[in-house]
């Protein structure tokens, strides 16, 4: 983004617009530059948009659905190109480092997995900066991982040591590139008590 006080201008009026025509009870910082980050510590930002108030918690229905939509139509009018659109990140009540920790959890599971029965982990669907972090957090065990499926359905998939990889799904052990957006999955629910980011 060139102009980084502007381009967060435009996303403080979009979230005006949503709180005030829209009627969401929500109050929101946005960060810029060197400081905007997901509270996850996964990935910088460009502009980062904490929210939090009363109707924070719908923002997050549906594995934050509606947070993956803002971030979408805020790349959108900051006509960013598609490969930029993680530039921007919302968040909610701490939803992306929940979600980190339990993906990084649901890893771990995975790798005790494949070591005790040497058969191959599927992971649920999720959205293409989640099977990043998957892949990041399975690179040091030794084993190697591939994303498979289509648009919404693809998903991460855990092979033991030896075992050979289906063509049809080339591996990858550095994290897949897809830039699709696309509810994700989670095994937790949305506690109210959250780390501050």
């Amino acid at each position: 983004m060139e102009d980084l006080s502007r381009s967060a201008e435009q996303v403080a009026s979009l979230m005006r617009l949503l709180t005030t025509t829209g009627g969401l009870r929500l109050k929101f910082r946005i960060t810029a530059g060197a400081g905007a980050a997901d509270p996850d510590g996964f990935e910088r930002r460009d502009i980062y948009v904490e929210c939090k108030g009363p109707d924070a918690e719908l923002l997050l229905d549906k594995e934050g659905e509606l947070l993956r939509a803002l971030e979408h139509i805020a790349a959108k009018i900051l006509r960013l190109e598609p490969e930029d659109h993680d530039r921007v990140s919302f968040d909610a009540n701490g939803f992306k480092a929940e979600r980190a920790a339990d993906l990084r959890e649901l890893s771990e599971e995975a790798i005790d997995h494949v070591e005790d029965t040497g058969q191959p982990y599927k992971f649920e669907p999720m959205s293409s900066r989640e099977r990043r972090m998957v892949h990041l957090f399975l690179r040091d065990s030794g084993l190697r991982t591939a994303s498979s499926g289509e648009g919404g359905r693809r998903f991460v998939v855990l092979y033991p040591e030896g075992y050979r990889i289906p063509e049809d799904r080339p591996s990858s052990g550095r994290g897949d590139r897809d830039r699709g957006r696309r509810p994700s999955s989670s095994r937790s629910g949305n506690s109210g008590n959250r780390s501050r980011y």
